[in-house]
């Protein structure tokens, strides 16, 4: 039986400049987090797999820790070795990691599990780990007590593939939500909401009535939004 997520693992290949401009970053709280509980600081080498344009690489970085970001799409991957020469950035997927056997201190992946073929991609990513360590799984949301950004997330539900929150893991897991506040204008908020796969996989008359229903809502808004940042950490 084919995937029905395969049409939508590489939707981004066509949108990835547009994704590296209005993706926020994770909560700093978040990251914060993850650190302390995976031992992420100066002189560790962390992958960050399925890396995207390095929206989580560059705050990985900024902890001192020594990144490889894997990703699969070359558009994606394109964008974030612009933005981040120095990094080193292989292709690859989730389920065939080039790297070698225990050769990274910790794992860190940013909006991007799951899509991941979760059983193979889990011994991939024990293999790549040094002994006793363990990874980190982010999600940025549509923050659900912010009024506004409750609602574009409940209208993009509507051509988004409804795909079953992963909650195995492979081992023992510490789950937190953080928030945090950004200044979001609203063709910020339409060109998020134009970067998500479902809206990427949309016909261009569900894309048009999409952006009319994100405008109306948001029609005189200026401001401060809440983001929520969901963080699981495995050991």
């Amino acid at each position: 039986m084919s995937d029905p997520r395969e049409p939508y693992r590489y939707a981004f290949e066509s949108v990835a400049e547009r994704y590296e401009r209005a993706r926020p970053p994770y909560a700093d709280e978040a990251v914060a987090w993850v650190a302390e509980r995976l031992g992420i600081g100066p002189g560790s080498r962390v992958l960050d797999l399925g890396a995207g344009t390095g929206k989580l690489t560059r705050q990985l970085l900024a902890l001192g820790a020594d990144v490889v970001a894997v990703e699969p799409g070359d558009e994606m991957r394109g964008v974030l070795q612009r933005v981040l020469p120095g990094v080193e950035a292989l292709a690859g997927t989730a389920e065939a990691i080039p790297l070698a056997d225990a050769s990274v201190d910790a794992i860190a992946v940013g909006q991007a599990f799951h899509w991941f073929e979760r059983d193979a991609a889990l011994a991939e990513m024990r293999r790549v780990l040094r002994p006793g360590r363990g990874f980190a799984l982010l999600w940025n949301r549509w923050d659900e007590t912010d009024p506004l950004l409750n609602a574009v997330g409940w209208l993009l539900d509507s051509v988004r593939l409804q795909i079953e929150e992963p909650r195995d893991y492979g081992g023992p897991a510490e789950e937190r939500m953080f928030h945090q506040r950004r200044r979001l204008s609203v063709d910020r908020i339409v060109e998020w909401a134009s970067s998500t796969s479902g809206w990427v996989n949309a016909t261009r008359e569900e894309q048009q009535r999409l952006e009319r229903e994100i405008r109306r809502l948001a029609e005189g808004y200026e401001g401060e939004a809440s983001i929520a940042t969901l963080a699981v950490v495995v050991s």
